[in-house]
């Protein structure tokens, strides 16, 4: 018999539903513009979702794609020296005897360093480094900085002045982590006038590498102190996020037994460079938690007592000073640990070295592989040279000793201001005061 023979059952009908599916997700692509990858990713996250007992509601749940999107807000997340420039601009203001306020301090930072943010941006950026609008004595609102930071401050510039005046013999290492993009590179270059030479720079940022390092003007870098890995991130977020308490502890000890003789050694305070020695509960902490934690500590308590009462015991038992683990390991070795007060990396002279190595991976990387940009690291960071860390170091200390000679200065000044320091008092609206300035 001749002619095709047509064929039927459950295998057939099978796979006539799998082409309709499919034909109906590529008509659905071209429809929306996106591709056939993205309609097929949709399905699969609804159908995978469709049954999940834990949804609140019954059917299939989709998430947006731009939830995990973050904006970066240029107007307020500026980088640690533009950061400092703007809280330089509110100490001179008091040193001028004058009052700052969002509006001077907007015009100021646009001349300086030309801040394009808007008053409002100013206003929260103001809130982000830590200063406050509060009232005067006279009711008149004005800025005052959190008096747990400048009490950081004077601590440190005391100790690092104190230390070079009475010509402490031992040397001063400063260490900090960084990080260096894949497609790092020039933003500038000579073009010609249809802008058709010049490196293909990729979009995006590309991999990530992380390096963490140490220095002093006596040693350079420290020898076999340098580690520098990828990132297993991608490109999310800074360095912090990509660091933890066991790689960089494991890192600082080595450092230490780099060491050939006793040294003050000068770190920020990241949260993988502050674990306590005694971790006490935290004020979120389960009632569980605080019960199992008085109990090693052998405190007597009540069965009865309630979280809020188990919290005011743990209170009583907190230190008036942290002790930081890596601070007691160092001092154990020999060695000083000098905290930098938050944000105020210009006291770190490492953060000038930092810059230098990107300039120059960023000069050389015409590649943009990782691998070819880890190599363009490692030679950046030999160059440095001891006169690099001789000019820095220098320029820091110089600092430190202004700053210092600034908060006696401006101690005199702001003592006679009395402060409501109620709660309620403080305020971020300077509306009526700014109407003076128009």
């Amino acid at each position: 018999m001749g002619g095709a023979q047509i064929m039927s059952g459950p295998g057939v009908l099978r796979f006539s539903s799998i082409v309709l599916y499919y034909r109906t997700q590529k008509i659905t692509a071209d429809a929306c513009g996106v591709s056939l990858m993205t309609v097929i990713r949709v399905c699969v996250e609804g159908s995978s979702t469709n049954n999940n007992p834990d949804l609140p509601q019954p059917g299939p749940s989709f998430t947006s794609p731009r939830k995990t999107y973050k904006r970066k807000k240029y107007a307020t997340e500026l980088d640690d020296f533009d950061n400092e420039i703007v809280r330089r601009i509110v100490h001179e203001f008091y040193e001028r005897g004058e009052y700052p306020t969002s509006k001077k301090i907007l015009n100021t930072a646009q001349q300086k360093f030309n801040y394009n943010g808007s008053l409002a941006s100013m206003k929260r950026l103001l809130i982000k480094l830590k200063f406050s609008y509060k009232k005067s004595n006279d009711g008149r609102k004005f800025l005052m900085e959190r008096n747990d930071i400048v009490a950081l401050r004077c601590k440190f510039l005391r100790t690092m002045c104190t230390l070079r005046k009475n010509n402490d013999p031992r040397p001063v290492v400063y260490l900090d982590e960084t990080w260096v993009n894949q497609n790092h590179s020039r933003s500038h270059i000579w073009q010609n006038e249809e802008n058709t030479e010049g490196f293909k720079v990729l979009t995006g940022k590309g991999g990530r590498l992380i390096v963490c390092h140490a220095g002093s003007k006596s040693h350079r870098f420290i020898e076999g102190a340098k580690m520098i890995f990828r990132s297993k991130l991608g490109n999310i977020g800074d360095y912090h996020s990509q660091m933890n308490a066991e790689v960089f502890r494991s890192w600082f000890i080595e450092m230490l037994q780099s060491l050939e003789e006793a040294c003050v050694i000068v770190m920020d305070n990241a949260a993988y460079h502050s674990m306590l020695v005694d971790n006490f509960p935290k004020s979120n902490a389960r009632k569980s938690d605080i019960q199992e934690w008085l109990t090693k500590k052998n405190i007597n308590f009540s069965s009865l007592e309630t979280v809020a009462e188990l919290r005011e015991r743990v209170k009583l038992l907190l230190p008036t000073q942290k002790k930081y683990e890596l601070d007691e390991l160092a001092l154990k070795m020999g060695h000083e640990v000098v905290r930098l007060p938050p944000y105020h990396c210009q006291y770190n002279p490492i953060e000038m070295i930092w810059a230098q190595v990107k300039r120059q991976v960023a000069t050389k990387n015409t590649t943009f592989k990782i691998a070819y940009v880890e190599k363009r690291m490692h030679e950046a960071i030999d160059s440095v040279t001891k006169e690099d860390w001789i000019n820095c170091v220098r320029h820091t200390e110089k600092i430190q000793e202004e700053d210092y000679k600034k908060e006696i200065h401006r101690e005199v000044i702001l003592e006679p201001i009395i402060l409501t320091i109620l709660p309620g008092e403080s305020s971020t609206d300077e509306d009526d005061d700014d109407e003076d300035e128009l």
